[in-house]
């Protein structure tokens, strides 16, 4: 393929006959090569780092503080810690560590009869009935005393 250079006139190759038998990988699409550009500059690299630890962080606390309430705690710390692994190694392999847990837990829990099921689905209910208790009590509402009233 050739190319006609614009300052000299003189037709330059292109390097695709050697990039197709290159060894290195092409330049990536999408997302990716979008990030692969902004990390091509040090300051890039700092301020992506720095963007995606902050966003990450800020879901896995979040997730943190919503675990103990119904709802998607969990799915939102091992959403952050997704966005943490981007940038972070450790994220990564706490990511791993998590998923791997996760499965074991999983595989355990299917293994188990219906009454071990049951018994952990009352549980379950009983402590999320527990923390919307108190956590509906400290902004004021006394559950237990409305039901009363209309008892």
């Amino acid at each position: 393929m050739q190319l006609q250079n614009s300052e000299t006139g003189d037709a330059d190759v292109i390097k695709g006959e050697a990039a197709d038998h290159s060894r290195m990988p092409g330049r990536r699409e999408g997302i990716q090569g979008w990030l692969d550009g902004i990390r091509s500059t040090r300051t890039g690299a700092l301020t992506l780092k720095i963007v995606i630890g902050v966003i990450g962080t800020v879901m896995v606390v979040g997730g943190l503080i919503m675990v103990p309430f119904p709802g998607p705690g969990w799915l939102v710390v091992f959403a952050g810690l997704a966005v943490l692994a981007t940038e972070f190694h450790w994220a990564h392999k706490v990511l791993e560590f998590g998923k791997r847990t996760l499965h074991a837990w999983t595989q355990w829990y299917k293994r188990q009869g219906w009454t071990v099921r049951i018994i952990m689905l009352v549980v379950t209910v009983a402590v999320a009935g527990v923390i919307v208790y108190f956590g509906l009590r400290t902004l004021g509402f006394d559950v237990i005393e409305i039901a009363r009233r209309y008892i």
